[in-house]
């Protein structure tokens, strides 16, 4: 069983980094998945707050990439190799769809990882809340950083992914939301 959420996290942003890829060269490419980590980082933790909620995970498994791929299209390029694309199966949707709602919305994005910095997401396996320095990318891209993600930024590239559990998210980021057990 997985002590953290780093095969998740891992798996999910790479399905965003390869579902809008970035374009010019090997920094772009970094600078996006750094984004796009950072982003799936913070919708990971939000959606798994506790060590119990990733045990759990740990045991049922995230889902995996397949509607996500069906939703984007990806869905009809079979692997040449099926053994390379076992990542997918640790990709989580739902992380996927806030990670989405995150890198296209900077007033969500900042709430979400206030959330974390309050502890609202909780420690996760023993490492704290994350603080919005740690989140600067996601936060606060500079212009290179916008440019290497114009894809995985763009509203309505990322809109049929987002939509998914956007309405989840919100209600997460919601204070006045009591935790139902």
């Amino acid at each position: 069983m997985h002590a953290d959420l780093s095969p998740v996290i891992a798996a999910t942003a790479q399905w965003l980094t390869c579902a809008y890829p970035a374009s010019g060269g090997a920094l772009a490419c970094a600078l996006g998945e750094v984004q796009a980590r950072q982003a799936v980082t913070v919708a990971a933790r939000l959606r798994y707050p506790t060590p119990m909620d990733v045990a759990l995970l740990g045991v049922a498994g995230p889902g995996g990439s397949a509607r996500l791929d069906w939703i984007t299209g990806a869905d009809g390029t079979a692997a040449a190799d099926p053994d390379g694309d076992a990542w997918r199966t640790w990709v989580d949707e739902v992380v996927a769809s806030w990670a989405a709602c995150l890198l296209t919305d900077p007033e969500l994005a900042a709430l979400a990882v206030a959330a974390l910095a309050d502890g609202d997401g909780g420690p996760v396996a023993g490492r704290p809340s994350g603080t919005p320095v740690e989140f600067r990318r996601l936060l606060a891209p500079d212009e290179q950083d916008r440019r290497a993600a114009t894809l995985l930024r763009h509203p309505d590239l990322v809109a049929s992914v987002a939509e998914l559990h956007h309405a989840q998210l919100v209600a997460r980021l919601d204070p006045g939301q009591a935790l139902v057990a």
